[in-house]
């Protein structure tokens, strides 16, 4: 295996070491690829990285997005209708590594996209573009080997997700996880939330319970308050919606070429909010 390719699947595994030695937890901002453009998703993934993000969780634009709520499906329509495709993400995760982008970046794709490409030329060109890892959140683990395998072989993480509702499987699921394990909050689709249940806490005791990796959860987080509480018993926090929202709230900005590097300012600035 090229050792370059295996080098920079790395990115994930070490951005979690670090922040465990500096006792800090990672934000992870996700937004949706071609929402509104390319050229703005490029610049967000520079923008958020200098404005403190960690890793960055990029969605593929899908017709059927089964784990999402309203607000990102409206962002994969307006995407989609742009014409944004899979081999986009590769594109502009290239030219952000090209631009000096160093965080790690995670692909989160369903399945029929990386059935139609093919799970060999998938991981192939996923590593070629330097990502770290990938969520597929309707692939069953029971049906994940020969995708893990193929992950493991360009050194590019499938990361599992786990929800309260796994039960007895949590421990079958992390056992065979890479990277992280992604723990759902509450149940349901994605989308902003005022409160969560007091049960999260012990649902990710149970999780940690089963495995060394480190744990990050998410759907629904969407206050520098609710990163505060779930940084404090978890080495990951994932905001999705609040992000998607307030690119769509920017759109008359982020679509007019005068106004556009002024949205990405504001919407940057909720993640510098996020984080510190």
């Amino acid at each position: 295996m090229n050792d370059t390719l295996t080098n920079q699947s790395n990115r994930l595994d070490a951005t979690f070491s670090r922040l465990r030695e500096e006792k800090k937890s990672a934000l992870m901002p996700f937004f949706t690829l071609g929402d509104p453009s390319c050229g703005v998703t490029l610049e967000l993934l520079l923008r958020m990285e200098a404005a403190g993000a960690d890793i960055i969780e990029l969605g593929i634009p899908y017709s059927d997005p089964l784990a999402d709520g309203p607000i990102i499906e409206r962002a994969s329509a307006r995407a989609l209708t742009n014409g944004v495709t899979l081999a986009d993400g590769f594109r502009i995760a290239k030219l952000a590594r090209e631009r000096g982008a160093q965080i790690p970046y995670v692909l989160f794709t369903y399945y029929n996209p990386v059935m139609q490409l093919g799970v060999e030329k998938f991981f192939q060109a996923a590593a070629e573009a330097q990502l770290s890892g990938v969520i597929i959140p309707d692939l069953p683990y029971e049906e994940s080997e020969l995708v893990r395998i193929a992950g493991d072989k360009y050194g590019i993480h499938l990361v599992p997700l786990v929800a309260p509702t796994s039960s007895e499987r949590i421990g079958r699921i992390t056992e065979q996880g890479r990277g992280f394990i992604y723990c759902v909050s509450s149940l349901g689709v994605t989308g902003v939330r005022e409160s969560f249940d007091d049960q999260v806490e012990t649902f990710v005791k149970q999780v940690r319970s089963t495995t060394n990796l480190p744990i990050a959860i998410g759907f629904g987080i969407s206050k520098p308050e609710h990163v505060r509480r779930f940084s404090s018993f978890c080495d990951g926090v994932i905001v999705g919606s609040a992000i998607v929202r307030r690119i769509e709230e920017s759109l008359p900005l982020l679509t007019n070429p005068e106004t556009a590097a002024e949205g990405i300012l504001q919407i940057c600035n909720f993640v510098r909010q996020l984080k510190h």
